[in-house]
C-alpha cells in the first residue's frame, strides 16, 4: 500500500509538472487587434492546424490525468 501511494505520487509529480509546461507553451488566443483579426479570417476561411491545437488536445489528457491522480491520492 506504501509503495503503491509512493509510485502514484511521483507520477503525480511528473504529470503536475507535465501539465504546468504545456499550459506555458501554448500562446494565447488573441494578441491585441491582430489576434482580432486573425480570429475573423479563421471564422471565414477555417482554421489551420498546428501545434497549439496539438497542444491543447494534450492538455485536455494530461489535466483529465491530473484530476484523477489527485482523486486516487486523496482516497488512499
Amino acid at each position: 500500500m506504501r509503495v503503491l501511494r509512493t509510485v502514484l505520487l511521483v507520477v503525480f509529480v511528473l504529470v503536475s509538472l507535465g501539465l504546468i509546461a504545456l499550459v506555458l507553451l501554448q500562446s494565447g488566443k488573441s494578441a491585441g487587434l491582430s489576434g482580432s483579426i486573425a480570429g475573423g479570417a479563421e471564422t471565414f476561411f477555417g482554421k489551420k492546424k498546428g501545434i497549439n491545437e496539438k497542444l491543447e488536445s494534450w492538455t485536455k489528457y494530461i489535466a483529465f490525468a491530473f484530476m484523477v491522480l489527485a482523486l486516487l491520492l486523496t482516497i488512499l
